[in-house]
């Protein structure tokens, strides 16, 4: 049997490139059936760019306005689980809208699992590869303190996502935002 919603809202991931929004967020809506958003997989089929090509582009500032439009629709739609571009959540209109209609998730991880994750990466227009570990480090210090005011922390270890997402589910039980888990009944003879 599948967990439910049991208030009508936007399971919003936020968090840090290379956190495991996508793969967690994944195995959360299937869980509980409900549908998985990526709000950067939905910028770049809005747009046809990637995301590094969109910041080469236009550049951070003209990115992060269009980044805020496209959360604001995401916000705006029905229940899933929506995983969010690291910066997503840095905007203040982002996080007010949030505040009204999901229930922010922040998946915490330190700086060193984030840099093992995104070592070598390309796709990333934060992080060069030649200065990962310095970057990340940066970041951590700057966002950190803006995820830390979702409605939830959830910490990211290097362990498989599912490890990650049974300690989520329990989480969202214990705050009366998912239903309780019931094994399924046996057939019957």
């Amino acid at each position: 049997m599948t967990q439910h919603l049991l208030k009508p809202k936007i399971i919003l991931l936020v968090g840090m490139m290379g956190v495991g929004k996508t793969s967690l967020g994944r195995i959360i809506a299937r869980r509980l059936d409900l549908p998985f958003v990526d709000s950067d997989k939905e910028i770049e089929a809005m747009t046809g760019f990637t995301i590094s090509d969109l910041f080469a582009r236009y550049g951070e500032k003209e990115f992060r306005a269009g980044e805020e439009r496209v959360m604001a629709r995401l916000l705006g739609g029905k229940p899933c689980v929506l995983s969010s571009g690291g910066g997503a959540f840095l905007s203040e209109k982002t996080r007010k809208l949030a505040r009204e209609k999901a229930f922010s998730v922040w998946i915490k991880a330190e700086a060193d699992v984030i840099s093992g994750r995104t070592e070598g990466r390309t796709h990333r227009p934060l992080v060069p590869a030649a200065d990962n570990k310095r970057i990340i480090e940066r970041l951590v210090q700057e966002c950190y303190p803006i995820y830390a005011t979702a409605d939830m922390t959830i910490p990211s270890y290097d362990e498989h996502p599912s490890k990650t997402a049974i300690r989520l589910l329990k989480l969202l039980e214990e705050q009366g935002i998912i239903s309780p888990y019931q094994k399924p009944l046996p057939p019957k003879k």
